[in-house]
């Protein structure tokens, strides 16, 4: 069963929560330290906003009762004398309003614009943070992490944190600083007429509480059968090939059927039930206008209140609910905050890989190469190794308690073709990716031109390696910027030279912009042809050791006999690790590696492992068979 998407529309109903809320917005807030001081004045210019917002109801009550007082006529001598409007105090009042409400355009707009800034260089700062863990990460990490949920850290939760930095935050200030500053005003103006619109705003709440129970649960179901409904999407399309050849679409549409009956289902109920939020909202609104008029016009006929304060209430009303809403949101997006940042911070906080080494190959080579009495012997190399290569004893586990490679050791010369076979599991890709250094070995050493690996920079290591995989990897960009990559001083007749090399010459000259042509959608690679741009990248890198892994894997038997002629030719004073299935493309290999349960059974060219008979022998043969068959 597909598992429920955590981030789509279906999931705003459903609050994720942390595991230790204040620990993780500790730490949140620890990371924002730097901007704390503009935030702390963002949330104060906030804060005497909504102050001006909350004075302006009073003011329109004074306003009022002057306007009340001109025109009110005085029994004097049992007849009714009209007074008149005190215009200058009207417009006094009136100019103050105008100020607070520039006042509070002004200070809101200030606060949006500091709090939307530093929310967007946190966010920026996060993603910055976590790409450089990515590289920082042992491939250990990923070994046990989906490449998916490591996108959803640095795209939906680093946003969550932004937009509840920029947006969430300074209303929960504001809200509250609404709620009590109107709460206060109300109390101040007149108690009766408080109590009151406090136990309307009770019902109100008491209403909405009710109503986000219960759909809280088809929230919940929203969610499940939106994940269930994008999965099976995903899944029909990613395989409508075998779908189509096994005539499944029948089943395939009643299973979406039943997925998308369940989401309109609980979909209607949560929206339905969560639509009548706003229209309760609004009623207990208007009840509270209609109960603040009664209760007042009896206060005002007994003379214990002015009409201006009427006049307040019923702005005050308006003032004391809509903070009530905007806090349980905003303390919503503070959870999904927390959970979003305890993911990005978790994340942050995994183990790196070990410190690296310092210095050079071609430093570590000369002193290595000193205390044997052998110095300067490769100074005209630089930093470029010959390709002498030792696994001394190498044991390897993914796991602490499950060894892979259990006692490995071979040695390699330069310029030599070392073939790696045996059947799946056997711990062939695993010795490349120790060779390379991507994992840390667990006993034993691996030495190129007698200098072990662990003693000098990861990177160093990578430089000396030309690597062509079985899954392939084109990025959006040029033919030409795919094939040098991040090679530098790369000519144009170089790029030209690797793409003869493997047959892919003449197909890049028919793109329409030849080397030139932007490799997207619209210009689609086959699997083949993919392959064999990678195999031309690989020899524009023209490192001194080479990797293939199943290299050929993806072509016909033609274009395989292309390559292989290729890369003899680019093998010839280089040392090159070849793992293949098809024990045809390895023939001519000057060591046969046979690997079977992390260890070497057997060893020799390919005549002499054809002679003893052995486990290669009966590899070998069995493919013959096939293939004659």
């Amino acid at each position: 069963m597909p598992k429920p998407m955590g981030h789509g529309p279906g999931a705003r109903g459903v609050v994720e929560k942390p595991q230790d809320f204040n620990a993780v917005m500790g730490k949140l807030a620890a990371y924002c330290k730097r901007y704390l001081p503009a935030m702390i004045i963002a949330l104060i210019l906030g804060a005497a906003g909504t102050v001006c917002q909350i004075v302006g109801p009073d003011k329109l009550k004074d306003i009022t009762n002057e306007i009340i007082k001109g025109v009110t006529p005085a029994i004097v001598h049992g007849k009714p004398v009209f007074g008149s409007i005190d215009l200058q105090a009207v417009s006094r009042i009136g100019f103050t309003l105008v100020a607070l409400y520039v006042g509070y355009a002004l200070l809101s707009y200030a606060q949006s614009w500091i709090m939307a800034t530093i929310s967007q260089r946190t966010a920026q700062s996060l993603r910055d943070d976590i790409s450089k863990k990515i590289n920082r990460l042992p491939l250990r990490y990923f070994d046990n992490m989906s490449y998916g949920d490591v996108l959803s850290r640095i795209t939906n939760d680093v946003d969550a944190i932004g937009q509840t930095l920029g947006q969430s935050l300074g209303a929960l200030v504001t809200s509250v600083t609404l709620f009590f500053g109107a709460l206060i005003m109300m109390f101040a103006n007149n108690v009766t007429m408080t109590l009151t619109a406090i136990g309307v705003s009770i019902i109100g709440l008491v209403l909405m509480a009710l109503i986000m129970r219960f759909s809280q649960k088809y929230f919940l179901q929203q969610q499940i059968a939106l994940g269930q409904t994008n999965g099976h999407v995903e899944e029909m399309y990613a395989g409508h090939l075998i779908v189509k050849a096994y005539s499944g679409e029948a089943d395939s549409i009643r299973t979406f059927e039943r997925y998308n009956d369940s989401l309109y289902e609980s979909g209607w109920k949560s929206q339905f039930l969560s639509g009548l939020m706003m229209p309760f909202m609004t009623f207990i609104g208007n009840l509270g206008y209609v109960a603040v008029c009664v209760v007042g016009a009896a206060l005002a006929m007994d003379g214990r209140i002015e009409f201006g304060v009427i006049v307040a209430f019923m702005m005050y009303i308006r003032l004391f609910t809509q903070p009530l809403a905007q806090f349980a949101q905003a303390t919503q997006n503070l959870q999904r905050c927390a959970a979003a940042s305890e993911r990005v911070f978790g994340f942050l906080e995994e183990p790196e890989m070990s410190v690296d080494a310092t210095g050079s190959f071609a430093e570590h080579r000369a002193e290595i190469e000193a205390a044997q009495g052998h110095a300067h012997m490769s100074d005209a190399l630089g930093d470029r190794a010959r390709g002498d290569v030792d696994f001394d004893h190498v044991r390897f586990g993914y796991k602490p308690d499950k060894p892979v490679i259990h006692d490995f050791s071979a040695s390699v010369k330069a310029g030599q073709k070392v073939a790696i076979v045996g059947p799946t599991g056997a711990g062939k890709t695993t010795m490349v990716n120790l060779l390379m250094r991507f994992y840390e070995l667990d006993g034993g050493e691996i030495r190129i031109d007698g200098v072990p690996t662990a003693s000098i920079p990861r990177s160093e290591v990578h430089r000396q390696f030309s690597m062509v995989l079985q899954d392939t990897w084109v990025f959006q960009g040029t033919v030409h910027e795919n094939i040098v990559y991040d090679k530098q001083g790369v000519t144009d007749e170089q790029v030209r030279a690797a793409a003869k090399a493997v047959g892919l010459d003449r197909f890049i000259e028919s793109l329409p912009e030849g080397y030139d042509t932007v490799l997207d959608d619209k210009a689609a690679l086959s699997a083949g042809q993919k392959q064999l741009l990678t195999i031309a990248r690989a020899m524009v890198q023209d490192a001194p050791i080479l990797i293939l892994d199943e290299a050929t894997s993806s072509v016909d038997t033609r274009t395989e006999e292309l390559i292989q002629k290729a890369m003899d030719q680019l093998a010839v004073g280089r040392t090159s690790f070849v793992i293949a299935h098809r024990l045809s493309t390895i023939r001519n290999a000057d060591m046969i590696l046979v690997m079977n349960h992390g260890d070497i059974i057997e060893r020799g060219t390919h005549e002499e492992l054809l002679a003893k008979g052995g486990f290669y022998a009966d590899l070998y043969n069995s493919q013959f068979a096939s293939l004659v068959a």
